[in-house]
């Protein structure tokens, strides 16, 4: 029987890239947001496939799930919180560093996301990339740098899953 601990040998690891990834989402928000003022100056190109863009999301990945009430939000926030409580279990029982940076990475992602709903009622999601070739155009999704931490970190524990040491195991 497996014993249900908050702490493991390398939770330290993963909780130090947890905040360091919150940090870099919050700080490149704020900047955005309040120094920048992003929803003032409207899209700002950086390049032929690259936009700076303020979108205000009140959904979660990809604009799915969509609340306009305070109702919503909150329940948007408790499945948040209890997503970070399962994956911080999981971070206490990890047997290696790729496990505890990917899970690391997801959990400072649903952080700084999770303090965007608090503070605003919408997460800012301001990167866009796109590309515009004659009568043809992809757009990808508005994101931001917790998004990209949490995709980060789910790419990290598929691989784990396909080459660490479970997976040579497997019949």
């Amino acid at each position: 029987m497996m014993r249900v601990t908050g702490w493991g040998p390398l939770s330290r690891f993963g909780v130090a890239v947890a905040v360091i990834a919150c940090a870099v989402d919050q700080a490149s928000k704020l900047y955005l947001l309040k120094v920048f003022d992003l929803g003032a100056h409207g899209p700002l190109r950086l390049g032929p496939f690259f936009d700076l863009v303020l979108t205000r999301n009140t959904g979660i990945s990809y604009g799915l799930f969509q609340t306009e009430g305070l109702v919503g939000q909150w329940v948007l926030l408790v499945v948040k919180a209890l997503a970070v409580g399962l994956l911080w279990v999981w971070l206490a029982h990890a047997r290696d560093r790729l496990t505890a940076l990917a899970l690391g990475l997801i959990i400072g992602g649903a952080i700084g996301n999770a303090i965007d709903r608090l503070a605003y009622g919408w997460v800012a999601d301001f990167v866009h990339f796109h590309i515009t070739t004659g009568t043809w155009r992809f757009s990808w999704y508005v994101f931001n740098v917790a998004d990209v931490a949490i995709v980060a970190g789910v790419i990290g524990l598929l691989y784990d899953s396909l080459t660490g040491e479970r997976a040579a195991k497997a019949p």
